[in-house]
């Protein structure tokens, strides 16, 4: 199979976003992509997260679901960590600190207590899209992907929910994350941007920013389901998705 194919086999169908970006994996820079990702794998690097989590994020969040867009910026890049969801972690992974503080601003905000895990599966399957720019990292080198077509891809993800859906609210956090409002349609959709969650910038207004309650109640407000920002614990979670699916 070509790596084009391959890559474009872990995007599922039934979702709503092959219809919309089946188109992406003929286009030059996603045969660039796919090229790129077959050849570090082939070099014995090691890519977080594995190659049928990539998509992980799109696959758990229907396009006709997203009521809420929360964009990071690539992978953890530590063992066992990444799992396509941004800034979410496997279950018995350590919570990272951007994730502490974002479970702290959720706490103080809608007074919800932070869980004993960092697994954000269960929002990404109540319609929030936990989506990076760079759906790839390597090991032990942040950023290692950048620059490299996954930019592309996720500005057309941000174009495709821009114009096939209303009422939905973006979560852009940090001038990277910013960078795609150019995509966004204001008029159609709300943005609530400000600091990243952080240590290095979190007191700069991530905290009390309440990006969580004003989400839901400008969903209210537009007749739109709200979202339910709790999390079960971590006995419970992995009761619910079995040994599988947070943690594969």
């Amino acid at each position: 199979m070509h790596p084009v194919e391959m890559l474009a086999s872990q995007l599922k169908a039934g979702r709503g976003w092959r219809e919309h970006l089946g188109n992406e994996f003929s286009q030059p820079y996603m045969q660039r992509l796919a090229d790129f990702l077959v050849a570090e794998q082939q070099a014995g690097k090691t890519i977080f997260p594995p190659s049928h989590l990539w998509f992980n994020s799109l696959n758990s969040t229907p396009l006709n679901q997203v009521r809420v867009v929360i964009l990071g910026q690539d992978p953890y890049h530590g063992p066992g960590q990444a799992h396509g969801l941004c800034f979410s972690v496997r279950p018995h992974v350590a919570v990272p600190p951007s994730l502490i503080n974002i479970f702290k601003e959720i706490r103080d905000d809608l007074g919800i207590q932070p869980p004993d895990h960092g697994c954000l599966q269960p929002w990404a399957e109540r319609g929030v899209l936990l989506l990076n720019s760079v759906l790839t990292v390597v090991q032990g080198q942040a950023g290692a992907h950048r620059g490299k077509g996954w930019e592309t891809f996720t500005d057309r993800v941000i174009e495709t929910i821009n114009r096939e859906r209303q009422g939905v609210v973006f979560l852009l956090w940090g001038s990277y994350a910013k960078k795609k409002c150019q995509h966004i349609d204001r008029s159609k959709h709300l943005i609530l941007d400000g600091p990243h969650p952080s240590p290095l910038s979190a007191y700069r207004g991530f905290f009390g920013c309440r990006h969580f309650s004003r989400a839901n109640e400008w969903l209210q407000q537009n007749g739109l389901p709200t979202v339910d920002w709790s999390l079960p614990n971590k006995s419970e979670l992995l009761e619910q998705y079995g040994k599988s699916q947070p943690s594969s």
